[in-house]
């Protein structure tokens, strides 16, 4: 059962996924129009500044993910109950913490923002800060019931909740946007559906999973053992901030709102490629912990860790080459001309963090083995120097200089060091990893020179011809990648179940 979890899982992953691209294709332009390019740069504005607070949930997510993991080997009920009964406590508390520093923030607007903006978008942004993080803090205690949703391996609840999200989200908004509510009216809708959401998690995990919390024997020596394993996790997520959200706060205080606004547009496109990359290698965490746990064979942990990555490395390749050749096109015909450029960010965020993704799943090994504190502080150095070269290349060349930045932090941290760190400490073989990627190479030379010709001969600017071309294109790129690139195991992926449904339909 746990195997058909995993499978369905990914499943759902991707057609949630594609579901939400399908919803934000039409959502998004809509979206944009309605609040306006000024008021959508103040609504990224200030999302970015709240999402700093994001990090006092200090990495206890993962703490959960292994300790629960340990006591479900154990068949220790008892500690598992009262590993749920503090993580609620803690980040209940975290919370309330949020709440305090939230509003203290909200207080301070001006000295936060800077002259760049008005003392109406001042106003409006104190507003949006407030209701940001009430709906960040109310989220906090709904990390134990997701991360237990996550550990109990029930991933087609909860792909089907994110679907569910994904889907309906953008049916609560319009209608707010529409009656001219604006920014204020869209992060209160989204606050009210995000709470009813955490409501069905937790009735889930309490009433089908049967979760347990003991609040009496609150475990202290558990408490720094935890804080100890989180401590480097509390610096990735530092680390996460700076290099995805710092680039906004700099933009708005040098350049004002509308090159936040299109820097976050490219942002935005960014997410959904990490949303990509990781809806695989997510349902396979509690494996990896599991693996380590009752074996930590570092042979069967490089071909779990080659294996995801080879499939994630198909799936970002044809995105990403499809957004160096159709991505300008899409950006003017989607979002409207004034985003133009959005597309050589987008370019510069996208293309470099394909590395760390495709290697994602090395993370949670590194966890798991306890082995994470080395990429914790390397990463932290690198922000601070990505932050230390963003203030001016953004200063003088706005969000592409911003994305400069970023793109420079990802290539030496993650390109370098910590394929370096992977292989002597952690153990993963990556030479073998890089040569089992280097073998798509051939695979990708005519899909390639295929975009070259087009973006050479036609104006992709033109709808008819970019959506022609743009099928014409994927369909040239996996017939390439079939005949080529894949091994066995991948085209088992595909091809099994298109076998099983067309068994079924034939004996029907």
């Amino acid at each position: 059962m746990k195997i058909n979890q995993l499978k369905a899982g990914a499943a759902l992953s991707y057609i949630s996924m594609g579901l939400g691209y399908l919803v934000s294709i039409i959502y998004t332009p809509l979206m944009l129009r309605l609040l306006g390019q000024s008021e959508y740069g103040l609504y990224n504005l200030v999302a970015s500044v709240v999402a700093y607070l994001g990090i006092l949930k200090f990495g206890f997510g993962s703490a959960y993910m292994r300790y629960y993991s340990r006591y479900r080997v154990q068949e220790d009920k008892e500690k598992i109950a009262t590993l749920n009964g503090m993580f609620l406590i803690i980040f209940s508390g975290i919370g309330l913490i949020a709440v305090i520093a939230g509003t203290i923030l909200a207080i301070n607007t001006e000295m936060i923002f800077g002259s760049e903006l008005t003392s109406v978008e001042l106003s409006k942004a104190k507003t949006l800060m407030m209701i940001l993080v009430i709906n960040l803090a109310v989220s906090f205690p709904n990390i134990v019931f997701a991360s237990h949703i996550t550990a109990n391996e029930k991933f087609v609840f909860q792909k089907l909740i994110q679907m569910f999200k994904t889907v309906v989200n953008p049916f609560v908004v319009l209608p707010v946007l529409l009656l001219g509510y604006g920014s204020v009216g869209m992060v209160i809708a989204i606050t009210i559906f995000n709470i009813t959401i955490e409501i069905i998690n937790a009735a889930y995990c309490i009433r089908k999973l049967k979760m347990k919390f003991a609040f009496k024997n609150f475990d202290f020596g558990l408490m720094r053992e935890m804080t100890v394993f989180s401590s480097f996790i509390f610096i990735n997520l530092v680390i996460d901030q700076i290099n995805w959200n710092v680039d906004k706060f700099i933009l708005g205080r040098f350049h004002g709102t509308i090159a936040v606004a299109v820097y976050g547009l490219a942002a935005q496109l960014n997410i959904y490629y990490l949303s990509i990359a990781t809806a695989i290698s997510s349902v396979f965490i509690p494996r990896v912990h599991r693996l380590v746990s009752n074996f930590d064979n570092n042979d069967e942990l490089t071909k779990l860790f080659t294996r995801i990555g080879r499939v994630q490395f198909i799936i970002l390749s044809l995105i990403s080459t499809g957004l160096v050749f159709f991505g300008r096109p899409f950006i003017n015909i989607w979002a409207g001309s004034n985003y133009d450029d959005s597309y050589p960010i987008a370019l510069l965020l996208i293309i470099p963090v394909t590395i760390p993704l495709i290697q994602n799943i090395g993370i949670e090994i590194q966890r798991a083995k306890n082995m994470h504190q080395f990429r914790s502080w390397v990463y932290f150095f690198i922000a601070l120097g990505n932050l230390a070269l963003t203030i001016p290349l953004a200063k003088t060349f706005g969000g592409v200089g911003a994305a400069i930045g970023t793109a420079a932090s990802l290539i030496i941290g993650n390109g370098l060091i910590m394929n370096w760190y992977n292989h002597v400490k952690v153990g993963l073989d990556m030479k073998f990893f890089w040569k089992q990627i280097i073998s798509f190479l051939p695979a990708l030379i005519v899909p390639v020179l295929t975009g070259i010709l087009i973006n050479s001969f036609f104006n992709l600017n033109n709808l008819f011809y970019f959506l022609g071309f743009g099928i014409i294109y994927v369909i040239i790129f996996c017939i390439s990648m079939w005949v080529i690139g894949m091994n066995q195991y991948e085209k088992d992926l595909i091809g099994k179940p298109i076998r099983r449904l067309s068994g079924r339909i034939v004996s029907k």
